[in-house]
C-alpha cells in the first residue's frame, strides 16, 4: 500500500513488516529509518547492498526461507534495490516469515517498476516516495533545529546556510552542527562566521568539478577540491563523469573537423547539450585538443584500474589525476 511521507507519524505501523523507501531524498530516508521505523522494528539489524546479494541469490533465499538467520527477530535492510531483485523479494514477502522485517531502499523508481508496483498493491507492504527537499522545507527544518538548540540566528543566516546545503538535508544538518559547536564559544553569530565555518555542501556538484577540469579553469578547480570532502564512491563517480564528458569532447572534435562550425556541431549533438552547458563545452573544446583528449581517455581508464586495485588511496589518486589533467 502507498503511504505519503507526511502521513507516516499518523499511521500505526506496528503490524507492517515490509517497507520500500524510494527517491532522491537520501537524508529524509535515513531520518525516517532512524526516527520512525527502527524504534518499531526488530533490534537485530543486518544491512546489505543489492549487488552483494545478487552474487549469491540462492544462498540468500535459502537462508531466509529456511529461517537459519532467525533464532531471534531480525531486521534486514537492503540498499540500492532495483527490479533485478524483484523475484527474490516477491518470494520472501509471500513466504511471510514471522521473524523477518524488511526495509528496501531504492533510487527513483518509475511507474513501470515491478518492485514499486508490488509494494504499492500488496496489503501487507508499505511503499513511500521521498522527493527532494526545496529551500522552503530546508529553511523550516533549519529554523526548527536552531530553535530546539536555543541558538538565535537571523533568517538571513538561515537562508545562507540553506543555500550552501544545495538541497540536501544531510549536508544541512552537518552545517548546522558546525553552527551549534561554534555557538558554544561565541554568543552572536555573524554572516562572516557562517561563511567561514560552513562548507558549500556538495559545494559544487561533481559535474561542475569535471567541467572546471576540462575547461582548464585551475583556480576554480582547486577551490572546489578544497571545499569538498570526497570519499571512495565520489571518486568513482568523478572519474566516470570525467570519462563520459571526455568521450563527448572527442566526438565533438571529430564533428568539428567535418563541419567546421562549433555552434552548429554543439546544437546538433545527441544527446542534446543544454543551453546552460554550451559555453562551458565551447571552453573545453578550445582548452583540450583532439589528441590531448584521446591521451586523457587512455590515462583515465588506467586510473580507474589503479583505483580498483588501491581503493584506500582513491581520493589521492583522483585528486592528482584531476589536477594534472587541468594543466
Amino acid at each position: 500500500m502507498i503511504i505519503k511521507y507526511f502521513e507516516l507519524k499518523k499511521k500505526k505501523l506496528n503490524e507492517n513488516k515490509f517497507f520500500l523507501l524510494y527517491g532522491n531524498n537520501k537524508g529524509l530516508i535515513d531520518e525516517t529509518i532512524q526516527e520512525t521505523l527502527k524504534p518499531i522494528l526488530p533490534k537485530n539489524i543486518f544491512t546489505y547492498e543489492e549487488a552483494e546479494i545478487l552474487k549469491n541469490i540462492e544462498n540468500f533465499r535459502d537462508n531466509l526461507i529456511n529461517k537459519s538467520f532467525f533464532e531471534n527477530e531480525k531486521l534486514i535492510i537492503i540498499k540500492r534495490v532495483s527490479d533485478k531483485f524483484f523475484k527474490v523479494i516477491e518470494e520472501v514477502i509471500k513466504e511471510n516469515i514471522d521473524e523477518l522485517s524488511l526495509i528496501l531502499i531504492a533510487d527513483n523508481l518509475d511507474k513501470r517498476s515491478k518492485i514499486r508496483n508490488f509494494f504499492e498493491k500488496e496489503t501487507n507492504t508499505v511503499c513511500i516516495a521521498f522527493y527532494e527537499d526545496n529551500n522552503q522545507t530546508l529553511s523550516l527544518l533549519a529554523q526548527k533545529i536552531m530553535r530546539d538548540k536555543n541558538i538565535n540566528v537571523s533568517q538571513q543566516l538561515i537562508n545562507i546556510i540553506v543555500e550552501r546545503a544545495k538541497g540536501d538535508r544531510i549536508n544541512l544538518k552537518n552545517e548546522l552542527q558546525k553552527i551549534e559547536n561554534f555557538s558554544r564559544n561565541k554568543k552572536n553569530i555573524s554572516i562572516d562566521d557562517v561563511l567561514k565555518i560552513t562548507n558549500l555542501s556538495e559545494n559544487y556538484d561533481i559535474s561542475e568539478l569535471v567541467d572546471s577540469c576540462l575547461s582548464k579553469n585551475k583556480k576554480k578547480l582547486i577551490r572546489i577540491l578544497n571545499e569538498n570532502n570526497f570519499n571512495t564512491e565520489d571518486c568513482i563517480l568523478i572519474l566516470r563523469t570525467f570519462l563520459s564528458k571526455l568521450k563527448r569532447l572527442i566526438e565533438l572534435h571529430l564533428e568539428i573537423n567535418n563541419k567546421k562550425n562549433i555552434d552548429i556541431v554543439i546544437s546538433s549533438y545527441k544527446p542534446p547539450i543544454f543551453w546552460k552547458e554550451k559555453d562551458v563545452v565551447k571552453q573545453q573544446i578550445k582548452a583540450i585538443k583532439f589528441d590531448e583528449a584521446k591521451t586523457l581517455m587512455v590515462k583515465g581508464n588506467e586510473i580507474e584500474l589503479l583505483m580498483k586495485k588501491n581503493p584506500q588511496f582513491s581520493v589521492n589518486i583522483t585528486t592528482d589525476f584531476i589536477i594534472n589533467s587541468s594543466v
